[in-house]
């Protein structure tokens, strides 16, 4: 019998050993269940052949010829990726409605001795249990936000405050993006596979435990904030970091080191800020990134730039819970800055929360 998934949290509970995603790849790359691995029985190239022949010729016709690319392809996979599977192993394989594609592969998988199931539903049903989770349903705990003016190390932060036990919520690494103009870092997720990320590092929170997040705007890159999860952000308690601004300075110029190499990236990530500064001061900045004048760079940003913006948003919000001064953000300083944060939680969740949220600050 397929497996039928009635929440989230249920793929991790079956403890399958593998989970396979036999869409085309087009298909996976949009979005796939996470930690699915792809194994295609049909390529995008062989799916619209296989399509065009049951609309154009014959249904018997097209299912004959997907029939023997499903087998070439599987006997492929067998050969290939699945070749050191030992005798108990056990996957879940999934296509995009639970039906053809996901049941073949299976079946043949079942003939050699695994013990392979698919889902009922396939990637449709899992796709309509993280709308339920992220569109329909409230945010599943108490949020807290972490806050504080760009440079303040509040993503190392709040990892740190993971390690010491706290429950956190990262969305700047769900998203791949450091959520600032030069935060890339690669490739982002799709909004969908964002958002399924999203939904199953919800799922995985203790809704009786405060959960710490990164402040944010509504979007973290090019990822959408989904509502539930962005008036939670809004509605939280806010505890704000309060470091010096050569601090927060040098910290920029340790965590965006990768930058650091390409001073002409960052001069055309500047060149974007132009509808919003006089020329003169583009020039400046574009000229201290060619120098190598990064702390210099740094701080002139914050000043001119990111600083104000939060200034404006935070103006349209109440006082945060809590500011915990930071006069140093050298990397030996954080774990003690990040346990007086953790120290703090308690005091933050016993005052009512702000209302409202920012705009965009990024």
């Amino acid at each position: 019998m397929p497996v039928t998934l009635s929440s989230l949290s249920d793929l991790a509970a079956l403890g399958f050993d593998e989970i396979i995603d036999v869409r085309a790849s087009s298909e996976y790359a949009e979005d796939h269940i996470p930690g699915a691995i792809s194994l295609p029985v049909l390529s995008d190239e062989e799916r619209a052949r296989v399509g065009t022949i049951y609309k154009q010729v014959s249904p018997f016709d097209a299912r004959k010829i997907g029939a023997a690319l499903v087998s070439r392809n599987a006997a492929a996979h067998l050969e290939g990726p699945l070749a050191d599977r030992p005798g108990g192993w056990r996957p879940l394989v999934y296509c995009w409605r639970g039906g053809q594609r996901s049941g073949s592969f299976t079946t043949i998988l079942r003939q050699i001795g695994w013990r392979a199931e698919t889902i009922e539903g396939g990637y449709k049903a899992w796709r309509k249990l993280v709308v339920e989770a992220l569109y329909d349903r409230p945010f599943p705990a108490r949020a807290v936000v972490l806050d504080g003016n760009t440079g303040s190390a509040k993503t190392e932060l709040l990892q740190l405050m993971a390690g010491q036990g706290v429950q956190v919520l990262d969305l700047e690494g769900l998203a791949n993006h450091r959520g600032s103009l030069f935060g890339a870092v690669g490739p982002q997720p799709s909004q969908r596979a964002f958002e399924g990320r999203l939904a199953l590092a919800m799922a995985a929170l203790d809704p009786a435990r405060p959960v710490v997040i990164e402040a944010e705007s509504a979007k973290v890159g090019e990822c959408r904030v989904p509502p539930a999860v962005w008036r939670a952000i809004c509605d939280a308690p806010r505890l704000e970091i309060m470091a010096p601004l050569s601090e927060r300075a040098a910290y920029l110029t340790r965590a965006y080191a990768d930058l650091l190499d390409d001073p002409e990236r960052i001069v055309s990530i500047i060149a974007r800020l132009a509808a919003m500064h006089p020329a003169k001061r583009i020039a400046a900045w574009q000229a201290e990134a060619r120098a190598g004048e990064f702390a210099a760079l740094a701080e002139g940003l914050m000043a001119d730039h990111y600083d104000p913006r939060y200034a404006k948003h935070r103006a349209r919000m109440q006082v945060p819970v809590a500011e915990i001064a930071a006069p140093s953000l050298a990397a030996a300083d954080l774990p003690a800055l990040a346990e007086s944060l953790a120290q703090a939680l308690p005091a933050a969740l016993s005052d009512t929360p702000p209302q409202g949220g920012p705009d965009d600050a990024s």
